[in-house]
């Protein structure tokens, strides 16, 4: 068995991992700091209103960009332009998150017969070639594009634009009391993990990036997250 530590350290956020055959492993489980999840009322007040104004105005500026993929989706197969799904937010409450439809219309009722082609461990479920994916959604995932309604949950206060990603209750109900340290704030379209390892990383992965996010989150941490965002769209770093 081999043995390698690796070390990711991009100023503050640093994380050491232990490779054993092949596989990343976190050495260490952390704790999420109570004093980055209560109070700070003027960080939560600012990134509130920034969440706000931004999302108001991506919405406006990206109307074409729907508009065409609208037309794209629904010329495709025929089917709805937009998928809407219940996902956990913060406080483990329930909220439905909006997306631009890249499955076949049936995909939901497809997952049973694809369980054993999950390619991540924990309570997660993702395929690369998942065979539910159409043309246009192969495209738009690759660049993130079919994340673009969730401007929506942003403006309407269910998401921020950098948080945790929400979860479903399916995955839910497979999280520990450490797993669920990562939906005491409220849930993002992007965060730490997915500008690092995306799709790369497991689920240990992913909660032990978001609680790293959650303990050094602020108002600077967010926008350079935003601005990281920008050019993994523009250069995908491996979604699928």
């Amino acid at each position: 068995m081999t043995k390698k530590c690796v070390y990711f350290t991009e100023k503050y956020y640093k994380y050491t991992t232990l490779r054993v055959r092949g596989k990343m492993m976190v050495m260490e489980k952390l704790k999420v700091n109570p004093a980055k999840v209560h109070g700070r009322y003027v960080y939560h007040a600012v990134k509130r209103l920034f969440d706000i104004i931004a999302s108001a105005i991506g919405l406006i500026l990206l109307s074409p960009l729907f508009l065409f993929l609208i037309i794209k989706i629904r010329h495709e197969d025929g089917g709805p332009a937009f998928y809407s799904q219940e996902r956990i937010g913060k406080d483990e409450k329930p909220f439905k998150m909006w997306k631009f439809r890249s499955m076949v219309v049936n995909a939901d009722q497809m997952i049973d017969q694809l369980e054993d082609q999950n390619e991540i461990e924990g309570a997660m479920f993702k395929i690369k070639d998942d065979p539910r994916i159409t043309k246009i959604g192969h495209t738009i995932r690759k660049y993130s594009l079919d994340e673009l309604p969730q401007l929506w949950n942003v403006l309407i206060g269910d998401m921020s634009l950098v948080g945790p990603r929400p979860p479903l209750p399916s995955e839910v109900e497979e999280y520990t009391d450490y797993d669920k340290q990562r939906l005491l704030v409220m849930p993002g379209c992007t965060g730490l993990w997915q500008v690092t390892k995306r799709n790369e990383a497991d689920f240990d992965e992913m909660v032990w990036l978001d609680i790293v996010y959650i303990n050094h989150s602020g108002i600077l941490e967010d926008l350079k997250l935003i601005i990281k965002t920008i050019g993994v769209v523009i250069h995908p770093n491996g979604a699928y």
